[in-house]
């Protein structure tokens, strides 16, 4: 159980360490912002037209009598913005990375090299577009294990007790681990970790996956908290990687350099 708190705490010193090393900060934003204008316009579309959508779908249902034409109806228009929702959650962060990806490559290159004992940071060699590329084909397969995951929790659901109790816990769970996946492979994959093999590795420390990805899959239910916490989140992954990996970090991270010195105070896209 102490690897749950060694994972929150990988993301309470990401936070911090974005936060001293802030001058260009906002650029880490934009991406965020980006998704979550184009999110939001998706979930409103969904809430505007989503009873449309659901009457076109069960056509059966149109001779039904009041009210059990409108409560079938109503509930699945509910459960459609609410697998929606959860897509969104899963998905968010993926496609911020994609968006921001220069960014948050140098801000997890800049990490490693503020943390390593010799002060460098392991660097892929690959140009970008390879890069987008792996990233783009890496998230679409987490978000086909991350969907089956969903369809899963959702039939479950309809378990008495159960699924009012049990199953959203374990949603949270699965949501944080897919979310670790996503933040940690930044680093990982400069370190020519492939997906297989990422995928093992945080299953080797499932604890500290949970403290780490749980609370911030909590977090990015609220509107604009994922937005803010992105560039923190992809630091914090960063030192987390070292750790699984078994790397040897001075300053854990918190802005110190191994020397006693303050770390580099900017992160250049």
């Amino acid at each position: 159980m102490r690897d749950l708190g060694v994972g929150f705490g990988y993301l309470l010193k990401g936070q911090r360490w974005v936060t001293r090393h802030g001058r260009r900060y906002g650029f880490g934003l934009l991406p965020g912002l980006i998704t979550l204008v184009l999110y939001a316009a998706a979930l409103v579309a969904l809430a505007l037209w989503g009873e449309d959508a659901v009457a076109w779908a069960t056509p059966f249902a149109d001779d039904w009598s009041s009210p059990w034409q409108g409560l079938f109806r109503g509930f699945l228009t509910a459960v459609l913005f609410a697998l929606g929702l959860l897509l969104a959650v899963l998905t968010f962060t993926a496609v911020t990375l994609l968006i921001g990806q220069p960014f948050y490559e140098s801000l997890s290159e800049r990490v490693d090299a503020d943390v390593s004992p010799d002060g460098t940071a392991p660097e892929s060699g690959r140009p970008l577009w390879h890069e987008l590329w792996i990233s783009a084909r890496d998230s679409l397969r987490i978000l086909v294990r991350a969907g089956l995951w969903g369809v899963l929790l959702f039939a479950l659901g309809f378990l008495p007790f159960v699924g009012q109790t049990v199953v959203p816990v374990i949603g949270f769970f699965v949501t944080g681990f897919f979310l670790t996946e996503e933040l940690a492979a930044v680093a990982l994959q400069r370190r020519d970790v492939d997906l297989r093999a990422r995928l093992a590795l945080l299953r080797s420390r499932k604890t500290l996956v949970w403290g780490f990805g749980t609370p911030l899959g909590l977090a990015f239910l609220v509107p604009f908290v994922a937005v803010f916490l992105m560039p923190g989140a992809v630091a914090g992954a960063t030192l987390l990687a070292r750790d699984l990996l078994g790397e040897e970090t001075a300053g854990a991270g918190d802005g110190t350099a191994p020397d006693g010195r303050s770390g580099p105070e900017d992160v250049t896209p």
